[in-house]
């Protein structure tokens, strides 16, 4: 018969965390956090940064909702040297002080839609990536957007162009960091107000001193006002075209194509200089560059606007010194895009709103997605010490490899030691 030995020892299977929160505190991010989103009333037992500290803290130690600190996480969380462990109806509670009013947006067609922005919590956002080096002011780096449905059964969601219910924010991104977001009603067209969307965004960097070389968006973006916005604050544009009779006929006669292979597939490829929006004043002498590529469909059915049997892809562009080839390859890598939402999604709690409404959902959103560049930040330091982690690591094989690990704080000759129960090199790292 086996025995079985109890001990009372507070043992924290989460030891990683220690890490986590040392590095957070080191970078000075929660100074940050409180110096920007202000000081709560003098009678408050947790500031802003405890509370979301504590929000990340549930999702680095393999939570995915913030109720996870009450049944799970609180005693482990507690052993961790200056941090204040809050419930979760204080965390989210606070939160929803945080919210901003919503505001009401008219399409062309005469339809009102609610959106709501948070310019706090994206500075913050801005702010905490040039802290850590993410960003850099004077820099130019390449610039992502696209707006994407987020399902949920929340109270003011609105059934989606996909046929679900839910919001319709957009959001861009650096190199896969997000950089700026808004929510949006889930009913609301992709055009509408997004060239207002996207001189936010586009503005908020450039206040910051974060320059765009290229700006790269899909056919949702193709529209006079946005393509006008975005060449306004970006050297060179890449934007997936829309079809038209008129770039119809273009392709009919041209006979310039050229062939390439791209990811082991055979294309032919051409380039046209295009006058896409003629019929505006402000750019009716504007000229683009619009790469296409074509490929045999595999069947007989007829393209409606060619009448043959080719399927057709168009980029917009004002890059003149780059081959057909590398515009496609360089506009087909903005799929990323869609890789962060489901990170997001299943990594950082965007699939579980915790609230009711958008405005406050806002608030979690932009918090979680500011959790998951941290996160990019912290596996990029830990991965060069670590040979069991890469950078590409999702958060569950991360947790698996490097958050849980036995300790426990012991004081020895009158200071705190953390005694780690692995052969893994967290000595290398700083506490």
């Amino acid at each position: 018969m086996t025995k079985i030995e109890k001990s009372n020892q507070i043992i924290n299977p989460f030891g990683g965390i220690n890490y986590i929160n040392s590095y957070i505190k080191d970078a000075e991010i929660l100074e940050l956090i409180d110096n920007q989103l202000g000081s709560r009333a003098k009678q408050a037992k947790y500031s802003y940064s405890d509370l979301i500290l504590n929000l990340w803290n549930v999702f680095f130690t393999g939570g995915d909702c913030a109720e996870d600190i009450n049944e799970h996480l609180h005693d482990f969380l507690s052993t961790v040297p200056d941090t204040k462990v809050a419930n979760a109806d204080t965390i989210l509670g606070v939160f929803k002080t945080l919210k901003t009013e919503n505001e009401l947006v008219t399409s062309s067609n005469g339809k009102t839609y609610e959106t709501n922005r948070h310019d706090k919590l994206n500075q913050l956002n801005i702010s905490i990536l040039k802290q850590i080096n993410i960003l850099k002011a004077g820099n130019y780096y390449d610039f992502d957007y696209d707006n994407e449905v987020l399902p949920t059964e929340k109270k003011d969601a609105k059934k989606t162009y996909k046929k679900t219910v839910g919001y319709f924010p957009g959001m861009a991104t650096i190199n896969g960091n997000p950089v700026y977001f808004e929510n949006r009603d889930g009913n609301m067209h992709v055009k509408t107000d997004q060239s207002k969307v996207l001189e936010r965004a586009y503005k908020i960097l450039n206040d910051n001193g974060i320059k765009i070389n290229r700006s790269r968006m899909d056919a949702g973006s193709y529209s006079f006002d946005i393509v006008k916005t975005a060449l306004e604050y970006s050297r060179l544009i890449y934007i997936r075209a829309n079809r038209s009779d008129n770039l119809s006929d273009l392709l009919l006669v041209e006979r310039n194509w050229e062939k390439v292979s791209i990811n082991d597939k055979e294309y032919e490829v051409c380039s046209i200089e295009y006058q896409p929006f003629k019929h505006i004043k402000t750019l009716a002498k504007i000229t683009f560059r619009l790469v296409v590529s074509r490929e045999k469909t595999g069947d007989s059915q007829q393209d409606i606007f060619t009448k043959d049997n080719m399927k057709y892809r168009s980029i917009l562009t004002n890059d003149r010194e780059s081959t057909e080839k590398e515009v496609i390859e360089y506009y087909n890598q903005r799929g990323t895009e869609e890789k962060e939402i489901d990170i997001l999604n299943n990594d950082f709690g965007w699939s579980k709103m915790p609230f009711s409404n958008m405005n406050e959902n806002t608030v979690f959103l932009i918090v979680m997605m500011i959790a998951k560049n941290i996160y990019t930040w912290l596996i990029s330091i830990f991965s060069k010490k670590f040979k069991c982690l890469k950078k590409h690591f999702r958060i569950k094989k991360f947790i698996f490899r490097f958050v849980i690990v036995p300790v426990k704080w012991i004081k020895r000759g009158g200071y705190n030691v953390l005694k780690v129960f692995s052969q893994k090199p967290y000595e290398l790292l700083k506490l």
